[in-house]
């Protein structure tokens, strides 16, 4: 690179710190075109295929100044006459080294990490010459924001992911996504990609998607991308293909209000918990009117703040568990003791056995059996699941032929008989133990002795339904979390007499699921659902006291979870809720306290605490509200937050002292993907840590120093 870009930052200083880099070099070659010069086409590849995709951290951002740099001549010359980047196979780029960043703990060398990347991008954008992006595969982050550093883009229809996901981990696209992309494609459209689509989830666009966005300019077939981008890029470089631009900073009024509609939307979504998007928006709003320089230094300055912020951490200890501890799990038995599975059972025929039947056939392509009490349900169960069938293939996801395959694969009958030859069968009938137990004991008079018998239970004990088994060893709890097709969680509980094939199985089906299991111990309600009505126990107990019902909402709004307790009542249902609270009750009496306010709206046959009006806001209705006790000692929205989050560090440091869990981390990994808990918080236990609940509960943090924060 220049020596004037090598002033901002040391080399060695920075190369040092990202000590684990894997580098990702820039291949230079010049291709010649038909009407003289060349265009030289750089190649990003860091020496693995694309299970490792390609990022920037400092050597390679210097690689790229380098290729640059050895172009200088040949773009003065005029032999030279554009420059393309294009990546290995399948990958363009999906961003910075996140491993690498999470390294960085002073601001000064987070400023420095964002000058560099502004500094080597930017040049994209300055050469001279016309310059292409030629998105070939997974495009991300620091990817997609080098791509918009080019004068023009070319993408390809096969592209499977387009997104900015900072906003997901706590940071915003700082190396000029905020400043550039609004500019090129509109605020509206910015906004979705960089706010939307990252706390969402971290939604992608497809290679199509984004083209329609007009983030490329011309979308091309995977089979002859390559060529048919240079022959593209060879016409605009000859005048014979003009690409126009539309001015997007002319519209004030479009550009204030949907910013203005993006701020109202997070602060909505999120109740001030999370600095990075507002962040993200406050720099799209000012790069209506700022200049380049001004608008990388908002952004140099902005990466600086939120690398170093706990959100950022946190962000990062969450993804590091999504992206490989969930991956790996650790401490279950060897995978060579899986027994195969070539067909399934569902006991049910209801919504949830509907869910599980239809996962099961999709990811397993094995013949599905249910049941239930009378054909006509268990016809309608096979019906629900036809019908989502045809719902994805309506949507593009699944072929016709396969939609016919996998609908002949599903049956239904009345006798547990038709389970005779399955190799694995799960039960997801009423949450009653004398109910279950007379279903397993059903099952076990026709199953093969090597059939694993699964639970889907969500707060019985395992060990206690498989107590009258002739083969208790191949009971599991196989926990889904609703909607099945949506949320990543299976907890895998082993009771006391399960053995190892049973378990290994188990989490080889949840592989085959596209799952994330969790091992652990029988106990009641296992984690997510012990840790969520723990803190329902919590809020209904203020409402108890008198605390009206949306102090007690707005008591969790800083947090950012994806819906306050009482909400959550609605979506599980208040039967549902009082039926596991009953439950954990029973279990553990000095912490689990029965509302009495909730029994009155599951004997009223309410909904839930809250009703909606058409514009979907909240309001109690006068049902609702005659239920609610009045008087008392009502709580302020600290006192409810307080109270609910010592109640979570106790029932946390439960959980490990009991061994329900073997590792902290395990806790975390249940409540982002079987709650939705968000990155921002890293789950439950860093929140706990960072505001010192953890150490007033249990006496130390769960997590050590660095794991989900700076270090100490």
């Amino acid at each position: 690179m220049s020596t004037s870009t090598e002033t901002r930052y040391d080399r060695d200083e920075m190369t040092t710190l990202f000590a684990d880099e894997v580098v990702t070099s820039t291949h230079v070659q010049l291709v010649p075109l038909v009407d003289g010069g060349h265009l030289a086409l750089l190649t990003l590849d860091n020496g693995h295929d694309h299970t490792k995709p390609t990022t920037f951290g400092p050597a390679g951002l210097f690689g790229i100044g380098d290729a640059l740099d050895s172009l200088a001549e040949g773009i003065g010359s005029g032999q030279v006459r554009g420059v393309a980047l294009t990546g290995k196979p399948f990958i363009f780029a999906v961003g910075a080294d996140l491993k690498g960043t999470g390294q960085v703990v002073a601001r000064e060398q987070a400023l420095a990490v964002a000058r560099l990347g502004h500094d080597v991008f930017r040049r994209f954008g300055e050469l001279g010459v016309p310059t292409f992006a030629f998105v070939n595969g997974a495009v991300m982050g620091g990817g997609l924001e080098i791509a918009l550093h080019c004068t023009h883009r070319t993408i390809s229809s096969g592209v499977p992911a387009v997104a900015l996901p900072e906003c997901f981990l706590g940071l915003v696209p700082g190396w000029g996504g905020t400043y550039l992309l609004p500019r090129l494609i509109g605020v509206p459209g910015a906004l979705t990609v960089m706010v939307d689509n990252a706390l969402n989830q971290n939604r992608m666009l497809s290679g199509p998607k984004a083209f329609g966005l007009g983030i490329a300019d011309v979308m091309f077939e995977p089979a002859d991308f390559l060529e048919r981008s240079i022959a593209w890029a060879a016409d605009v470089i000859a005048g014979r293909v003009a690409v126009e631009r539309t001015d997007h900073t002319a519209d004030a009024a479009t550009w204030d209000g949907a910013v203005a509609a993006a701020r109202a939307g997070v602060e909505a979504r999120l109740g001030g918990a999370a600095p990075a998007a507002p962040r993200a928006i406050d720099l799209v709003e000012a790069a209506r009117t700022n200049d380049r320089d001004a608008g990388f230094a908002a952004e140099d300055e902005a990466l600086a703040d939120l690398i170093v912020s706990p959100q950022f951490r946190a962000g990062m200890y969450a993804f590091d568990l999504v992206q490989r501890r969930a991956k790996r799990p650790v401490g279950v038995p060897d995978k060579a003791l899986a027994r195969p599975v070539g067909s399934v059972g569902v006991v049910g025929a209801g919504l949830m056995a509907s869910q599980l039947a239809l996962l099961f056939v999709r990811r397993l392509k094995v013949p599905v059996v249910m049941t239930d009490l009378d054909q006509g349900r268990a016809d309608a169960g096979v019906a629900r699941v036809h019908g989502e069938l045809d719902t994805l293939a309506g949507k593009g996801r699944i072929g016709p032929d396969e939609v016919n395959r996998l609908k002949a694969l599903v049956t239904a009958g009345t006798d547990h008989a038709v389970f005779a030859g399955c190799d694995l069968v799960i039960e997801a009938v009423f949450e009653e133990m004398q109910v279950k137990k007379d279903v397993l004991a059903s099952l076990e008079r026709v199953v093969r002795p090597d059939c694993v018998l699964a639970t889907n239970t969500s707060s019985l004990s395992v060990a206690e339904m498989a107590a009258d088994l002739q083969h208790p060893e191949r009971m599991v709890g196989f926990h889904f979390f609703n909607p099945v097709a949506v949320m990543p969680l299976v907890e895998i509980a082993r009771a006391p007499r399960t053995d190892d094939a049973t378990v290994a199985t188990a989490f080889a089906v949840g592989k085959q699921l596209k799952k994330s299991c969790v091992p652990v111990q029988d106990a009641p309600a296992f984690v997510v659902n012990r840790l969520l009505i723990r803190m329902l126990s919590e809020a209904f107990a203020a409402v108890d006291e008198g605390t009206p019902p949306d102090v007690v909402d707005a008591a969790f709004r800083p947090l950012g979870l994806p819906m306050s307790p009482l909400v959550l009542l609605q979506l599980v249902g208040p039967a549902v809720a009082l039926h596991v609270l009953e439950s954990l009750h029973e279990a553990f009496p000095d912490r689990f306290t029965v509302s009495t306010t909730l029994q009155q709206v599951v004997e009223a046959k309410q909904p839930g605490i809250w009703s909606w009006d058409e514009r979907g806001k909240p309001f109690l209705a006068e049902e609702t509200l005659a239920l609610l006790p009045t008087g008392g000692t009502p709580s302020t929205p600290d006192q409810v937050r307080e109270r609910a989050l010592s109640a979570l560090a106790q029932e946390a440091g439960l959980l490990l002292a009991d061994g329900v869990v073997a590792d902290p981390r395990d806790i975390d990994l249940c409540m982002i993907t079987g709650a939705g808990w968000p990155f921002h918080l890293g789950g439950l236990l860093p929140l706990l840590d960072r505001d010192g609940y953890s150490e007033r509960a249990v006496g130390r943090r769960f997590l050590p120093a660095g794991a989900a924060s700076l270090p100490a």
